[in-house]
Order: structure tokens, then C-alpha cells, then sequence
């Protein structure tokens, strides 16, 4: 009798998208300085390193980049993201296209408050539901910059179209698709996109 074995677990890969122009905050995000000291960039990087998978910094600004790749972090690889910069919808497309049937954890890099919990939480529920679309919900609001997405060759292909067909918009595509939402913490996954948003931790 001819034995089949059960197909491979994907592998985990963190993705952190930076490539923002970040003109309603006034300056660059990913710049600031976070309350533990570090920028929010390193910080994210930092936090995303504590899963101990494969990260990728999709940035189109070489001093993201620069920064990054002088922390060192172990299997960490940072990709300069090239024009059109026509927003996340188009960066996921690429990222999906850069490492196929990978299981990809998408983070922003405006959210200060995420933690390990939070991300925990939600790499529970894509192990439970492999083939579905991860959002992050805080409260009544969904955040789809914080997802978890099979890059199988289904997806990759409708978003490739959807891209092609001039899509651009990030949640109205994944909200066509098989997603379910993941409860978060609201303080954990909010996004920081104006100066007035900015609050201290507690």
C-alpha cells in the first residue's frame, strides 16, 4: 500500500511594512522614538524577532533599511520596495510574489502597542484555520494591516489579477476573500497615523 505523507507545515514568515510616506503624521513614523527607547522601527523588528521565524522589512526609504540591517537579527532580510509606491494592497502583492507558499504574517510599523500576546493570539488562530485569512479586529474595527495570509498559489493569483486589474485598495480585496476576525486587545493594534494619537504607554 502506497503511503502519502501529510503535506509540510508552511513556514511562518514576518513581513513588516514601512514604505509609507507617513505625510499625515507630519515625519517619518518609523523614526520616532518608542517608550522603550528604540525607534519604532527597531522596536517592531525587535518585537517580530521574539517569534523567532524569518522576517522581511518591505521598505522603500534606504535609512529604514540602513537601520535595520544594523541590528543584526538573525534571519532577517530587508528589500528596498521599487516604485509604483502605490500603498499596502500592492506591498502584499509583492511580498507574496517574493516568498510563495509561505504562511505571512503582516505587522505595520505604526502600531506602537503591539505585543507578543497580541501577535500570539493571532498566529493561534491561522494554525487552527491554515487555509482562511487572519485580520486582526480591535473592538468593533478591523485592522487588516495586522493579518496572517496563506501565500498559496490561489491567493497569490487573485491578487495578482486584482492587481493587475487596478485594485489598490487592502481591505476591500481581503474582505472578497476566506478571512475570519481575531478579537485583539484595541489598545495592542491600534494605528498611530496623526501626532494627536500619540499616547504614552501605561
Amino acid at each position: 500500500m502506497q503511503r502519502y505523507s501529510p503535506d509540510p507545515e508552511p513556514v511562518l514568515r514576518c513581513c513588516l511594512l514601512s514604505g509609507g510616506a507617513s505625510s499625515r503624521m507630519g515625519c517619518d513614523k518609523a523614526l520616532l522614538t518608542h517608550p522603550e527607547g528604540d525607534t519604532w522601527l527597531e522596536r517592531s523588528l525587535r518585537l517580530l524577532a521574539e517569534l523567532q521565524t524569518p522576517i522581511t522589512l518591505l521598505s522603500r526609504w534606504p535609512r529604514h533599511l540602513a537601520l535595520a540591517q544594523a541590528l543584526n537579527l538573525p534571519d532577517l532580510e530587508t528589500v528596498a520596495e521599487p516604485p509604483p509606491w502605490e500603498g499596502p494592497l500592492l506591498a502584499l502583492h509583492r511580498l507574496m510574489e517574493r516568498h510563495p507558499g509561505e504562511r505571512l504574517l503582516i505587522a505595520p510599523v505604526d502600531m506602537p502597542d503591539l505585543n507578543i500576546g497580541a501577535l500570539h493570539t493571532l498566529l493561534s488562530a491561522a494554525a487552527a484555520a491554515p487555509k482562511m485569512i487572519q485580520l486582526a479586529q480591535g473592538g468593533e474595527q478591523l485592522q487588516p494591516l495586522l493579518a496572517v495570509l496563506p501565500a498559496d498559489a490561489a491567493l497569490r493569483q487573485g491578487l495578482a489579477g486584482a492587481v493587475a486589474l487596478g485594485e489598490r485598495r487592502l481591505q476591500s480585496w481581503l474582505l472578497q476573500q476566506h478571512w475570519q476576525a481575531v478579537p485583539l486587545n484595541p489598545q495592542a493594534v491600534r494605528n498611530c497615523n496623526r501626532p494627536e494619537e500619540i499616547q504614552p504607554q501605561h
